[in-house]
């Protein structure tokens, strides 16, 4: 009975662009053209485009990971949670070379010097990283007392004197005209000085790492006098 309804149909609608002309015979319609083809007379078919098809132009799916990492107290100032350079006697680089470390093609090279110095940081999302050959890696500081930043990785003097100038630039004492002081003379500079850095970071992912210049490192700064755990949560994104 279904059959013989389907033969009386005068014409077969697939979409608005495709028009029926009065007596024509039904058209068979394919999904993956769109494009009308004549069958038997009194029956209709729609085929139905396979899903494994080859399809060259066909976007690799982008890819998302999470990961909330706990960061152990510190002291307060600035830290490198990320690889930090090894002096230039643990790089066994010939001295020419280390006037051109700015090429990218030396890059892997040294990266494969520090590698065992990897940071807490690294550590926990190497695993996620080498999923990803393209993408990005945000950071987000769940907090309004630290900050993250970008900066030299090899000499931590630089770090020390980041931390003077902060000092410097936001005071602290009983002549400091702050009024948010309940959780002691530190809290509001330390305010402050999250604002000035920031509580976020983007760091681009190349074949499975973060994509950094050679010097470059990831700091998390301690803006408070007592030490406590930190969150950071990283999100992956590529593919």
């Amino acid at each position: 009975m279904h059959s013989a309804a389907i033969a009386r149909a005068p014409a077969v609608i697939s979409s608005a662009s495709v028009r029926p002309r009065r007596g024509a015979a039904p058209a068979v319609i394919s999904s993956a053209s769109g494009r009308p083809r004549r069958g038997a007379r009194g029956a209709v078919r729609c085929e139905v485009a396979s899903s494994s098809a080859p399809s060259a132009a066909a976007p690799q799916a982008a890819k998302w990971a999470q990961r909330t990492v706990v960061l152990p107290p510190q002291r307060r100032g600035c830290h490198l949670i990320t690889p930090k350079v090894p002096p230039p006697s643990r790089m066994r680089i010939p001295v020419p070379l280390l006037f051109v470390h700015s090429l990218s093609c030396l890059f892997d090279a040294v990266m494969l010097l520090f590698v065992y110095r990897l940071s807490q940081i690294v550590n926990e999302i190497r695993d996620d990283l080498a999923e990803f050959k393209c993408g990005m890696a945000h950071l987000f500081l769940q907090h309004t007392s630290a900050s993250l930043t970008i900066n030299e990785n090899y000499d931590s003097d630089v770090q020390a004197d980041t931390e003077t100038f902060l000092s410097r630039i936001v005071p602290e004492g009983p002549s400091a005209p702050w009024r948010h002081t309940m959780e002691g003379p530190d809290d509001m500079p330390a305010h402050i000085k999250s604002s000035m850095f920031g509580c976020s970071l983007t760091v681009p992912i190349t074949n499975g790492r973060l994509n950094m210049g050679t010097w470059q490192g990831i700091w998390l700064c301690e803006h408070r006098d007592y030490a406590t755990p930190r969150q950071i949560v990283i999100t992956l994104n590529g593919i």
